[in-house]
C-alpha cells in the first residue's frame, strides 16, 4: 500500500509537467505616431461618446440597439458555447464518477456441461459506483483546456467588436438619415422657388413678355429638383430600414432629434499606435486565437507519450434482491492502464504539422489584424481632417454661389444678362448645398470611424447597457470570471 500512494504522489508531481511551447507576446513594431494625428485631442476615449452629439434622441437609439441587436444577442450565446466547450475539455483533468445498476434473469443451455448445484435459472444483480481518472501527465488535457479557454476569451471579443461596430453604425446611420432630412428640405425648398419662377414665366409668356425658351429653361429646372426629392426619400426609408435593423425592430419609422445643423462634433479621442493593441477588440481577439493554436501544438505532441488512466469500482452483487445490500454482497475493484503509441503512420506528426502551420497562421493573422488597425486609425484621422477642410471649403462655396445667382438674378430682372446666366446660378446652387450637407454628415461619421478605430473603455461603457432578456443568456463576463479563475488556479504549474 506505502508503494502504490509513493507511485500515486510522484504521478501527481510528473502530471505538472507540460509538452509544448508556452505563449509569450510576439514583439510588434508600432509606429510611434500617426500621420494625421490631430493635436487638440481629448482623453474621450473611454468616455461614452456619443452622448456628446448632446442628441436625446440618439442617446436612446443607442440604448435600445445595445439592448436588442440580434447581432449582439448571437454573439453573446457564441461566448456561452465556447464556455460550454471549455467546461467540458477541462472536466477531464478530474476524476470522472458515476454508477451502473444491472439486474438479468437468464436461462443457461441444458446441453452446456453446468454443475447440477447450478441453479438454472439463475438471476443477476449489481449496483455500482464507478471512477476513472486519465492523469494528465504530459499536460495534453491541459493544453487543450488552455486553448478553450482562449477561444472562449476571443468569442468574448468578437462579442465586444460586435458592440463597438454597433454603436459607430448607429450613430453613423442616424447622421446619414438626418442628412437626407436636410437635403429633402433644400429640394423642397428649392422645387417651391423653381415652381414660383414656372408660374412668373408662364404668365409673362402669356402676355408677351418673354419667349418660350425661358418657360422651358425654368420647367427644365423644377423638374431636375422635382427628380431629386423621390430619390432623396427612397435614401431616407433605406436608411431607415436599415437602421431600424439595428435597433433589433422590424423595418418601420425612426425617431428624429436635433437636424444635423444642431448637432455638436464631440472632439477628437486621445491615443497613441500602441494603445490599439490593448483597445481594439479584433487585435485581442486575434490575439486569443494565436493563444489557442499555440496551446493547440502542446496537446498534439503530447500524443506521442503514453497515456495513463486509472479505474475502480466499489458496490454490491447478488442473486437475491433481499441480499444485495448486505455485507458478503459488497464487491470492489481497481486498476489502472497504460496506452501509448508504437507505429501511427504519421497520424501524430500529421497533428503536430497540422497544430504547427495553424500557429504560424494565427501569427499572421495577428499581425496583420494589427497592420489593418493602424490603417483604419490613420484613414479615419485623415477622412476627419480632410472632410473637415472640405466642409469648410463647400460652405464658402454654397456663399458664392447664393451671391452669384442673386446678382445674376438682378441683373437678368435689369436687363443686363439673359435668363441663362441665372439658369447657370441656380443649376450650380443646388447641388452645391446637397454636397455641402453630404460632407458635413460625413465628417460626423469619419469622427464616429475614430472612436471605432480606436476602441478604448467605452466599449466597456457600452456593454453595460446591452441587457439580456429574462431567461436568455446571463452576461458572458460572469461566466468568463468563474471559468477563468478556476482554470487559472489549475494551469499555474
Amino acid at each position: 500500500m506505502k508503494r502504490m500512494i509513493a507511485i500515486f504522489i510522484i504521478t501527481l508531481c510528473l502530471a505538472g509537467c507540460m509538452i509544448g511551447p508556452d505563449y509569450k507576446r510576439n514583439v510588434v513594431d508600432t509606429p510611434q505616431t500617426f500621420r494625421y494625428e490631430i493635436k487638440e485631442s481629448a482623453d474621450t476615449a473611454n468616455s461614452e461618446w456619443w452622448k456628446q452629439f448632446n442628441d436625446p434622441v440618439l442617446d436612446g437609439l443607442i440604448t435600445e440597439a445595445l439592448a436588442n441587436n440580434k447581432n449582439v444577442r448571437i454573439a453573446a450565446y457564441n461566448v456561452e458555447q465556447a464556455a460550454g466547450i471549455l467546461m467540458t475539455t477541462r472536466s477531464v483533468l478530474f476524476p470522472q464518477v458515476g454508477y451502473t445498476g444491472t439486474g438479468t434473469r437468464q436461462r443457461s443451455s441444458l446441453n452446456d456441461a453446468i454443475s447440477p448445484l447450478y441453479q438454472n435459472p439463475y438471476t443477476s444483480l449489481q449496483a455500482l459506483a464507478g471512477a476513472t481518472w486519465e492523469i494528465d501527465l504530459w499536460g495534453r488535457i491541459r493544453r487543450l483546456s488552455e486553448s478553450a479557454r482562449a477561444n472562449v476569451f476571443a468569442t468574448e471579443e468578437a462579442r465586444r467588436g460586435v458592440i463597438l461596430s454597433l454603436v459607430a453604425e448607429v450613430a453613423s446611420a442616424y447622421v446619414q438619415l438626418r442628412a437626407l432630412d436636410e437635403q429633402l428640405v433644400i429640394a423642397r425648398g428649392t422645387l417651391n422657388t423653381y415652381s414660383e419662377s414656372v408660374k412668373l414665366f408662364e404668365l409673362q409668356y402669356k402676355y408677351g413678355q418673354v419667349s418660350k425658351m425661358i418657360v422651358e429653361q425654368a420647367r427644365t429646372q423644377y423638374e431636375t429638383a422635382a427628380a431629386a426629392i423621390p430619390r432623396i426619400e427612397s435614401q431616407i426609408v433605406i436608411t431607415e430600414n436599415a437602421l431600424s435593423i439595428l435597433l433589433g425592430r422590424n423595418p418601420g419609422p425612426v425617431a428624429r432629434g436635433k437636424a444635423l445643423a444642431e448637432l455638436t462634433m464631440p472632439p477628437v479621442p486621445a491615443g497613441l499606435p500602441s494603445q490599439l493593441l490593448e483597445r481594439r477588440p479584433d487585435i485581442l481577439q486575434a490575439e486569443q486565437n494565436l493563444i489557442a493554436a499555440n496551446a493547440r501544438i502542446g496537446a498534439a505532441k503530447a500524443l506521442y507519450f503514453p497515456t495513463i488512466s486509472l479505474t475502480g469500482a466499489f458496490g454490491t452483487s447478488s442473486s437475491d434482491l433481499s441480499n444485495l445490500f448486505k455485507g458478503p454482497s459488497n464487491t470492489w475493484n481497481f486498476g489502472g492502464s497504460i496506452i501509448g503509441p508504437i507505429f501511427t503512420a504519421g497520424n501524430i506528426a500529421g497533428q503536430v504539422q497540422q497544430a504547427e502551420a495553424g500557429q504560424q497562421a494565427a501569427l499572421l493573422a495577428y499581425e496583420l489584424t494589427i497592420q489593418k488597425a493602424f490603417a483604419d486609425m490613420e484613414n479615419a484621422l485623415s477622412s476627419h481632417q480632410k472632410l473637415g477642410e472640405q466642409y469648410a471649403a463647400e460652405v464658402k462655396g454654397v456663399a458664392a454661389y447664393k451671391e452669384y445667382a442673386r446678382l445674376a438674378w438682378l441683373q437678368y430682372r435689369e436687363g443686363y444678362a439673359p435668363y441663362l446666366t441665372v439658369l447657370y446660378a441656380q443649376t450650380q446652387l443646388f447641388p452645391a448645398e446637397l454636397n455641402a450637407v453630404q460632407t458635413r454628415s460625413a465628417t460626423f461619421i469619419a469622427l464616429t470611424n475614430i472612436y471605432k478605430a480606436l476602441g478604448g473603455g467605452w466599449v466597456t461603457e457600452a456593454d453595460k447597457l446591452s441587457q439580456v432578456p429574462s431567461g436568455g443568456v446571463p452576461k458572458p463576463s460572469e461566466g468568463l470570471n468563474t471559468v477563468g479563475s478556476a482554470f487559472n488556479a489549475e494551469t499555474k504549474n
